[in-house]
């Protein structure tokens, strides 16, 4: 699997050679529920804009908003940069190599506490991303997926399989996020380019179909799109609006009332307490 990957492996700047850790994190929290396509020229344009935690944390949090644009999930960048402090108070602007010290940052959970600490620090850590836990689960387990969360018995075997010197579990965790991402897909996985097929219990076994059925969260006409409809306009107002000017970005009342409300409690808009109302990015 490690040899497909030195010979399949897409180009993204942050596997480069000359990626710091703060680059390998921010594309981490950048990536999460995100495709790489999407990503890349965000994280391009943002590491230029702020190549270091300190230079996040000296900045304005409506620039931040704006540079994240279309990412989705805008409360990531909020946490990306309460991370950026966190690492500039509590560890002299150096992003901290132990899962323990990562896992303290805000936004940083299990998954990318592992991940920094494998891709940028070299040390030896069990990546379990979505991609790595179906590679798994069909090779070792035989199952079409994984369960819905990760289990304790999920970890245990994939600590088995994981190499013991930090650099080899390093490319063995890329390999295996990279094959899920390219080869093993959740829907249509193309068994005849992958490299441990011989060895897939799932596919030995007939490749079974799930035991449940995943279900896709719906987009159109939901809180969420009207959030980012909302988001949009104020991203891309020079100041803030009224609630009349935010009319045309979500037609329905009570829904735009409501996605309001939530991005006020969030932290990512701001109403003005004395008239006229208005809405803004925090500064």
């Amino acid at each position: 699997m490690v040899a497909w990957f030195a010979a399949n492996a897409r180009d993204l700047p942050w596997r480069s050679a000359g990626c710091s850790p703060w680059g390998v994190l921010v594309s981490e929290l950048m990536l999460q529920q995100t495709p790489v396509s999407r990503v890349e020229p965000v994280w391009l344009r943002w590491m230029e804009r702020w190549p270091t935690p300190a230079a996040l944390a000296d900045a304005r949090t409506d620039d931040v908003i704006r540079a994240w644009g279309t990412l989705g999930y805008p409360r990531r960048a909020l946490r990306l940069q309460a991370c950026a402090r966190a690492v500039v108070d509590g560890h002299g602007g150096q992003v901290p190599s132990t899962e323990h010290d990562l896992r303290a940052l805000p936004g940083v959970g299990a998954y990318t506490a592992a991940a920094v600490a494998s891709f940028a620090h070299h040390r030896r850590a069990v990546v379990l991303d979505t991609n790595v836990r179906r590679v798994l689960a069909r090779t070792l387990g035989g199952l079409a997926l994984p369960a819905a969360h990760t289990t304790v018995g999920e970890i245990r075997s994939a600590g088995a399989v994981v190499p013991t010197d930090p650099e080899g579990s390093r490319r063995w965790n890329a390999a295996a996020m990279e094959l899920g991402a390219l080869v093993c897909t959740a829907r249509a996985p193309r068994c005849s380019a992958c490299p441990v097929a011989h060895l897939c219990a799932w596919r030995l076994a007939g490749m079974p179909p799930p035991t449940t059925r995943t279900r896709r969260q719906p987009w159109a006409g939901t809180d969420r799109q009207a959030r980012g409809r909302l988001m949009g306009a104020l991203r891309s107002a020079p100041g803030p609006v009224t609630p009349t000017e935010l009319e045309s970005s979500w037609p329905d009342a009570d829904q735009r009332g409501r996605a309001l409300a939530s991005l006020v409690a969030d932290g990512l808009v701001v109403r003005t307490e004395r008239p006229p109302e208005r809405y803004g990015l925090p500064a």
